[in-house]
C-alpha cells in the first residue's frame, strides 16, 4: 500500500511538473511566433522601401503583419502594449510602425500567462527586436 502511495505521488509530481513545462513552451512559442512577425514586417519596410506597420488588437489577443491575416494567441495568453503615442489607434489596440532604413517607433510587448511573461522589445533607432523571459 506505501509504495502504490508513494508512486501515486510521484507521478502526480512528475504530471504536474511536465503540465507546467508544456504551458511554459506554449508561452515561449507565442512569443518567438511574435517576434517572427516583427522581423517579417521590418524586414518588408526594407524591402519595400516604405513604412509598414504590425497591428495588435489586445481585446481579442491578436496581431497582424502587413500582407498577412490576423494571428491569434491561445485563450489563457494576453497581451501588453508600449509604444509611441502616435500609434495607439484605439483603447485596446495599437502597432509598432518600422521605417525603410529599418528603424522604428519602438516599444515592448508583453505576453503573459499564469506568472510568466515574455517580454518582446523593439528598439527604435535601429528596429532591433529582442526577447526576454521575466518570471513574476
Amino acid at each position: 500500500m506505501a509504495v502504490i502511495l508513494l508512486l501515486a505521488i510521484a507521478l502526480t509530481a512528475v504530471t504536474f511538473s511536465f503540465s507546467k513545462s508544456l504551458r511554459s513552451a506554449r508561452v515561449a512559442a507565442a512569443s518567438r511566433d511574435l517576434v517572427a512577425a516583427l522581423r517579417y514586417t521590418r524586414g518588408q519596410a526594407i524591402v519595400k522601401g516604405q513604412q509598414e506597420v504590425l497591428t495588435l488588437n489586445l481585446d481579442d489577443n491578436s496581431y497582424t503583419a502587413p500582407g498577412k491575416g490576423a494571428h491569434k494567441l491561445p485563450e489563457d495568453m494576453h497581451m501588453l502594449l508600449t509604444t509611441a503615442e502616435q500609434e495607439v489607434t484605439g483603447g485596446n489596440s495599437g502597432g509598432i510602425r518600422f521605417f525603410a532604413d529599418g528603424s522604428s517607433t519602438g516599444g515592448h510587448i508583453s505576453v503573459l500567462q499564469d506568472r510568466r511573461e515574455w517580454r518582446i522589445n523593439v528598439a527604435w533607432l535601429t528596429g532591433d527586436i529582442s526577447l526576454d523571459e521575466h518570471p513574476q
